[in-house]
């Protein structure tokens, strides 16, 4: 199992597969680097590495007080190093994505460019509310089976989703054992999640703003509860030369296996060589 050691001494895991320009892929919040499974069978030749932030996956759960952005894109950085990669294209999901701007804004040299899936510089309220009430608990469901049909039922901004693809969800999202479904990270994520919350989201538009020199791209789920359309608009009119999404039936977050996000990060990922 391939780990690193971030500065404070935690050991983080990654992927790292293909050879060629450095496509960096950062997940969500709660999520892994298995995320990006329905897309690494669609890349061109390159070298994918995938990081489990610390407190999710496989690495160390370090305690809510590591649970930031800064400390997140610091390990980033490190993982580069500790694999000799000076520069990196970056594909960011949600949480991954506010990471991305952030190493946009304090480290630009690392990055060939910067694409974010469903993520801007105004985050909803509604879904840090939606956040709020799942993250750092366990679900009901006591089996992978009946977690997928809850995603199912539950997860109403994404339309036409086979079954199959919910019970893929299920088994990223949870482990199932016999006393029922365990979560896949920290449950003390959810104390930095709600401290962070406290002070609000800030102002993040100097971070979008401070990529102005990087190739970016957007790829928003139409129904998304987290970016909404007002929000990539404004993105879209501050840089007019990103390459932009939106992936019909789809919320908060596309899988980006759908044919518009393929679309979009081929197109993307052109611009940063």
């Amino acid at each position: 199992m391939p780990q690193f050691t971030a500065p404070d001494g935690a050991r983080l895991h990654y992927t790292d597969e293909g050879h060629g320009v450095a496509l960096l892929c950062l997940a969500g919040l709660t999520r892994d680097g298995r995320d990006f499974d329905y897309l690494a069978p669609h890349l061109p030749p390159l070298r994918m590495i995938r990081m489990d932030y610390r407190g999710r996956g496989k690495s160390d759960w370090t305690g809510a007080d590591t649970y930031t952005v800064p400390t997140e894109a610091a390990d980033a950085l490190a993982l580069l190093d500790h694999l000799g990669v000076e520069r990196a294209a970056l594909l960011g999901t949600s949480r991954g994505g506010i990471i991305g701007m952030y190493l946009g804004a304090t480290a630009p040299e690392r990055l060939r460019g910067l694409c974010l899936n469903d993520v801007g510089p105004d985050i909803e309220p509604f879904a840090l509310d939606r956040i709020a009430h799942y993250i750092g608990r366990t679900p009901a469901a006591r089996t992978h089976a009946a977690a997928a049909v809850g995603l199912q039922h539950t997860m109403d901004e994404f339309v036409g989703v086979p079954p199959e693809r919910w019970y893929q969800e299920a088994r990223r999202r949870f482990i199932e054992t016999d006393q029922g479904l365990e979560l896949t990270y920290d449950p003390a994520l959810r104390d930095a999640f709600m401290a962070a919350m406290t002070g609000g989201t800030g102002d993040l538009w100097p971070m979008f703003d401070a990529c102005a020199e990087l190739p970016m791209g957007l790829i928003r789920g139409a129904n998304s509860s987290l970016l909404s359309t007002e929000t990539a608009e404004a993105m879209c009119a501050r840089r007019p030369d990103m390459v932009f999404a939106e992936v019909p039936d789809r919320g908060h977050v596309p899988f980006l296996d759908e044919p518009e996000s393929l679309r979009a990060i081929h197109e993307w990922l052109g611009n940063c060589l």
